[in-house]
């Protein structure tokens, strides 16, 4: 039998506290739900069978890897499915009507007014030729006619109420004005502009730094808090529901494998997938270091790179009374040793990637020395840099975009090998199969193209393209921010073993404190282009000592459960 999310009400609060009860009957009940896709001579079952409910003033979270058919079940529940899904069976009762029956004018009477939709991507979704403050003006005259002439002050207020800052300049603003932080918040707005019984929230924190991520979630947890909205929050970050559901539904494959209240799912989880993917959860696994802490061999104590004082400046177009550079890089200093991790971590504008660019020389610096095994190359040109880009490689944050889609995998591999003329044809052919199975991939993945792999396969197809040139430095830039917890434990496995085998160095860019202190010897704090603290990875998390440290620490999804998970039984059952 299917397990379901039909029990009912909790009486736990946001994640593994709290004193919220809910009695009668549930906002949404979704019952035996099931979505197909139509594709070229084939239909692809993404949802069978799903069954969840969502009582009021309660966020209810659906967690599973990509694929597992959680956003498509979301869409489903408001009808927004692309051209070619459908429903094929089910019902999905809101307020005591089946969605499922309505027609296209009455659902345009539920979405906006009753159910508020925050999507995925800030980036696409709001629209880029229209003012933050219309958007969500839009919403008012759409759906409250008594509110069209006091739109777009209350559009102002609403701004506001959904955390952002100066609502009043941001409302005269477009999209591309605003952070990533603020375009999410904007569209919170939109979504509760309307006044609505249910927010959807299809993974609305996930291109977001830890911090800006707990700012915008407790805005929901808010509203859930102050005017009984209830939310369906669809996320693959455990460490999120864990703080914030009061109940879990997990999916895999499209259908429910395991529900039930937050602290049950988490400490006695019943089904091997469930248990898998908190094995794999950063945030909530165990400390489990990838990283060897042996004390180096001679070869390894010896810097590879060095970095003393690095300052870069960017000129800024010029406008009255404005600064005319921005310092993003302000006197850095750091070592790296051979067949060692050192970890770059802080928000996004910390400067952790331009850092990582002067390294590559990538980007000159406006002031400092960059050496790289014992050579100055802080102004290397012409031959002396091309050597440099044959020892230092760097793999990339975005597995989709990184790899030329023209290309098969076997060709992405070989690049390197052919821009450096290192071998001939059947030897670099050689070399690709050789590191296919290096990265755990099959020597048939050398004819396919990057458009049929998964984004885990890519990202592995990237690091080996990294490795095909023997570089003693890989830069590692953000390298599995874009992937499910899942495929995150297998590429950092597979970069600790490689540095284990070939006593590779990595200079690790990441704004997740829970993935560093796995695969990290040394950390380096960046804020404001300066590093505010260096330790080892159990010092920093142990032992912090900056205040901003200290912040993003405490910002680490999951942090909620753990506490609680770790109270003396006594204290749990005094609570």
């Amino acid at each position: 039998m299917v397990p379901t999310a039909m029990t009912g009400p909790t009486t736990n609060g946001p994640g593994t506290g709290g004193n919220v009860t809910n009695t009668g009957e549930p906002l949404l009940e979704v019952r035996g739900l099931s979505v197909s896709y139509r594709t070229l001579g084939d239909t692809v079952q993404a949802v069978r069978g799903v069954d969840l409910d969502v009582w009021p003033g309660e966020v209810t979270a659906v967690v599973g890897e990509s694929g597992s058919g959680k956003s498509t079940t979301a869409h489903a529940i408001i009808r927004l499915l692309a051209a070619n899904g459908g429903i094929d069976a089910g019902t999905v009762r809101f307020g005591g009507r089946d969605l499922t029956s309505l027609s296209e004018r009455e659902l345009r009477t539920v979405r906006g007014a009753r159910i508020g939709l925050v999507p995925q991507d800030p980036a696409v979704s709001l629209n880029p030729v229209k003012r933050i403050g219309e958007q969500v003006a839009e919403v008012l005259r759409i759906h409250q006619p008594a509110r069209r002439r006091s739109a777009s002050t209350e559009a102002i207020a609403i701004l506001d109420q959904a955390g952002l800052p100066d609502a009043a300049t941001r409302a005269r603003q477009y999209p591309h004005e605003l952070s990533g932080g603020m375009r999410q918040r904007a569209l919170i707005a939109v979504a509760i502009a309307g006044r609505p019984e249910l927010i959807i929230a299809d993974e609305p924190t996930s291109a977001l730094d830890v911090t800006v991520q707990r700012v915008i979630l407790d805005h929901l947890q808010h509203l859930t808090e102050e005017n009984g909205t209830a939310v369906l929050l669809v996320t693959h970050d455990l460490g999120v529901a864990a703080d914030r559901a009061q109940r879990i539904v997990v999916m895999s494959e499209g259908r429910v494998v395991e529900a039930g209240p937050t602290r049950d799912v988490l400490d006695n989880p019943r089904h091997e997938y469930t248990r898998r993917l908190l094995a794999d959860a950063p945030s909530l696994a165990t400390a489990r270091p990838r990283a060897a802490v042996s004390a180096p061999s001679a070869a390894e104590a010896a810097p590879l790179v060095e970095v003393h004082n690095a300052v870069k400046e960017f000129r800024l177009p010029r406008s009255a009374g404005s600064a005319r550079s921005v310092r993003a890089v302000d006197g850095v200093s750091f070592t790296l040793h051979r067949g060692r991790t050192l970890a770059l971590v802080g928000e996004s504008g910390s400067g952790k990637s331009t850092t990582a660019r002067l390294v590559l020389r990538l980007t000159d610096p406006t002031a400092g020395r960059i050496l790289f095994d014992g050579a100055d190359v802080t102004s290397a040109r012409g031959a002396r840099a091309r050597q440099l880009r044959r020892r230092a490689q760097l793999v990339y944050q975005n597995p989709y975009a990184s790899l030329d889609p023209r290309f098969s995998i076997g060709e992405v591999i070989t690049e390197p090998l052919r821009a450096f003329r290192v071998g001939d044809r059947a030897s670099r052919l050689a070399r690709a199969r050789e590191l296919l199975q290096r990265v755990a991939l099959p020597a048939s993945t050398l004819e396919r193209r990057p458009a049929e792999l998964s984004g885990g396969q890519r990202q592995r197809v990237a690091i080996a393209r990294a490795l095909a040139l023997s570089p003693g430095l890989v830069v590692c830039d953000e390298p599995v921010s874009a992937l499910d917890v899942s495929v995150q434990a297998q590429v950092l496995d597979l970069l600790a073993e490689l540095q284990a085998d070939t006593g590779v160095a990595y200079l690790f860019i990441s704004h997740d404190l829970a993935v560093v202190r796995q695969i990290a010897h040394r950390v380096a704090v960046m804020r404001a282009g300066r590093i505010v603290e260096t330790g080892t990875a159990e010092e920093l998390f142990t032992r912090p000592r900056h205040d901003y440290t200290r912040e993003l620490l405490a910002a680490i999804p999951g942090g909620r459960h753990t506490t609680a998970a770790s109270e003396p039984l006594e204290a749990k059952e005094h609570a």
